[in-house]
């Protein structure tokens, strides 16, 4: 299974080549294009209940899409916000994903949700992870582009849970407040992540929650005669 990444970083295409007998998973809705001889199945991934987990805690659609290859050809797909695709390989290991961020994978790898705790849920910056565990290629989108960290051994690194997009299962964190309420309401920061490594954290350099809060004050409003 071969891929290319064109037009990086602000409008990033994946194009996955596959040969007779492949197949690829994806988040539904990511697909652009494909060739002849390119099948494609709909389905409830995991169940109607794992379905579920996924699409409520997880952010991402209730069904997923698996395109196979009766013959050689290709699968084009990209992220529904302006931004970048990073491919990461998976050996026998579990990365974690920040809902939202998952675009493709291989079918081999087991797609599950993963609740960071109470601690984790504050409103709709709640973090909510998905789960890849077990060897094959994954691949992960981004709103604006990617920065990779490593982090060594004990080494810590705080991410804006807005910027997270996927970290190493090697790696803990842990979530909180920036300060207290009255830097929270004055800096317009919210919540952080900390990471401790060893391990790998993705980041993003746009954050959603960031934008829509500069939006939203900008639109206009029906105000009634």
């Amino acid at each position: 299974m071969d891929h290319s990444i064109d037009y990086r970083p602000s409008f990033a295409l994946l194009t996955v080549s596959l040969d007779e007998g492949e197949s690829l998973r994806s988040e539904a809705g990511a697909m652009v294009s494909y060739s002849d001889g390119i099948d494609i199945e709909t389905n409830a991934k995991g169940g109607l209940f794992g379905s579920l987990k996924r699409s409520v805690l997880g952010g991402e659609s209730f069904f997923q899409n698996t395109f196979s290859a009766r013959q050689a050809g290709e699968v084009s797909f990209a992220p529904p916000l302006p931004g970048d695709i990073v491919h990461h390989r998976l050996e026998d290991e579990t990365l974690y994903v920040q809902s939202g961020s998952y675009i493709a994978s291989d079918p081999a790898l087991d797609l599950d949700t993963s609740f960071g705790g109470a601690k984790t849920f504050f409103g709709s910056e709640g973090l909510f992870l998905l789960k890849l565990t077990g060897t094959g290629d994954s691949f992960l989108s981004s709103y604006g582009a990617i920065h990779e960290v490593e982090l060594g051994e004990g080494e810590r690194y705080t991410v804006d849970t807005g910027h997270i997009v996927a970290f190493d299962e090697t790696t803990s964190f842990s979530v909180e407040r920036v300060g207290g309420l009255k830097s929270t309401l004055f800096s317009g920061e919210g919540l952080v992540c900390t990471f401790t490594g060893p391990g790998t954290v993705w980041m993003q350099s746009r954050s959603m929650e960031s934008f829509l809060s500069w939006l939203i004050p900008k639109l206009p409003t029906n105000n009634s005669a």
